[in-house]
């Protein structure tokens, strides 16, 4: 992802945008990640979080079953869509996300009761990977959104050790270096091997780290 000396985009100031926005602004225009995800036909930069925690774990080769939690925008859904054409992927989002060819896709909250059994019913039986890229909706206090995200992840394990299939993956966002010991220590009970890592693609002041669970006991 070098720039190879190309020039910085400067945004310039607008009277209606904050320079908060303006920062946020700049930063994506010279983002490689970004204009990347463009020219390949992703939704979001995210989509190479994905693809680089595969290249280092390689969970997505053979996945037949695939629930991604935290669908919008659908990066995440295409790449696995492009990795592995003939998998089921069902996706379950709070936001509307424009339909994906080959993927289900659910708008609900995924703390909703009925999730977990709507979603088996549109994947058509039991998934053999999991993924998980939620957060809470921030508030700007570090330790309650750390906290609001850490109970996402730990309904995302509870339903991923509920319905895996034996040997699969679950792979989920975490903050603040990674999971909490107590999570950990549940996925140890119930996977062969837990990793964390943070993918290049993951930005250097981000806080998010992700954790790779796999070999469902």
């Amino acid at each position: 992802m070098r720039g190879g000396g190309a020039t910085r985009t400067r945004v310039k100031t607008a009277k209606r945008r904050t320079a908060q926005s303006t920062r946020w602004l700049e930063r994506q225009l010279n983002d490689p990640y970004v204009k990347r995800a463009k020219a390949e036909g992703y939704r979001s930069r995210a989509a190479y979080k994905l693809l680089e925690l595969d290249e280092k774990f390689g969970f997505l080769k053979g996945a037949r079953r695939v629930v991604d939690l935290g669908l919008a925008p659908g990066g995440w859904s295409q790449v696995v869509r492009r990795a592995v054409p003939k998998a089921a992927v069902v996706g379950i989002d709070l936001l509307p996300v424009d339909p994906i060819d080959g993927v289900a896709i659910l708008q609900m909250d995924f703390m909703d009761d009925a999730a977990p059994d709507l979603l088996i019913e549109a994947l058509g039986g039991a998934p053999d990977l999991v993924l998980s890229d939620m957060a809470a909706n921030t508030v700007g206090h570090p330790q309650t959104d750390a906290l609001r995200t850490m109970a996402l992840v730990e309904t995302a394990l509870a339903f991923a050790i509920d319905v895996l299939q034996p040997g699969g993956t679950f792979v989920a966002k975490v903050f603040a270096g990674g999971a909490d010991s107590a999570l950990v220590a549940e996925m140890k009970r119930n996977f062969a091997t837990v990793k964390h890592a943070k993918p290049p693609a993951s930005r250097k002041g981000s806080v998010e780290w992700f954790v790779v669970a796999q070999g469902k006991k």
